[in-house]
């Protein structure tokens, strides 16, 4: 077990408080990200569920809803803003650190490019820290003049985005990749409401579907190309997901 340090400068300048700055850096945790409206949360009880999960996983605690209510309610209000994009981040010794931006914008996302990189997620199923292989990757595709980079398995299953889930429409169903993913809030939120299923996706296939979608966080948008594959932007699809998703009530903290 690595020794707690028993002081920290950064810049020259000592850090307030050595022992939360020693987790913050250790990049072992996790955290969930969303949009605050007036207050208010989408599918607050999932985002709840998911950092209790995840920390009882990594750190064999629970962590109270009720606590994170009011972090992220007391962060908000310190922070002046009823609507923002926030953060909820949770390290060893179950410390909860919460960050308050400005607000995503709301309507669907820009178009967006992928390229495709073989890499899966570690552990996908935990949004956890230290994702650098993924941040790896999408870096390098936007780089490259892509918006996002779509993970893929060596045989060329298709798994999520690099900080997106991704479905793809057949004229009949939204499906969902089965290859082990994050279950974006988003995603989980919108897949019960819409004729959705989950099964393979793979790189051959990609030709076969009419229409394709990213979703995470900060917005739903439509995919227009995946490596040399391209796809016509579904107004009627993109009108339904969108109601579907605006449908959701949003939930107070």
């Amino acid at each position: 077990m690595t020794t707690p340090p028993e002081h920290i400068e950064i810049d020259g300048v000592p850090a307030a408080d050595p022992g939360l700055l020693a987790a913050l850096m250790s990049g072992f945790g996790h955290f969930t990200a969303m949009q605050v409206r007036d207050g208010r949360v989408k599918g607050l009880d999932l985002h709840l569920a998911r950092l209790d999960r995840s920390t009882r996983e990594l750190f064999g605690q629970d962590l109270e809803g009720k606590r994170v209510r009011a972090l992220l309610a007391g962060a908000l209000e310190t922070a002046g803003r009823r609507d923002a994009s926030a953060r909820v981040y949770v390290y060893p010794g179950v410390r909860v650190a919460v960050t308050v931006a400005a607000p995503a914008p709301d309507g669907p996302g820009a178009p967006q490019r992928l390229t495709t990189v073989e890499y899966w997620r570690p552990a996908p199923h935990i949004k956890h820290l230290g994702g650098f292989g993924q941040s790896y990757h999408r870096e390098a595709a936007v780089r490259a003049g892509y918006d996002e980079a779509a993970l893929t398995s060596s045989s060329g299953e298709i798994a999520e985005g690099a900080i997106t889930n991704i479905a793809f429409w057949d004229g009949t169903s939204l499906i969902w990749p089965s290859a082990p993913c994050l279950e974006g809030i988003t995603m989980s939120l919108l897949e019960t409401r819409l004729g959705s299923v989950r099964r393979p996706v793979t790189l051959a296939g990609l030709s076969g579907y009419r229409a394709a979608l990213v979703t995470n966080s900060r917005s739903i948008a439509p995919v227009t190309s995946i490596d040399e594959v391209t796809y016509g932007v579904d107004e009627e699809l993109m009108g339904r997901v969108l109601a579907a998703y605006d449908a959701v009530e949003w939930d107070e903290l």
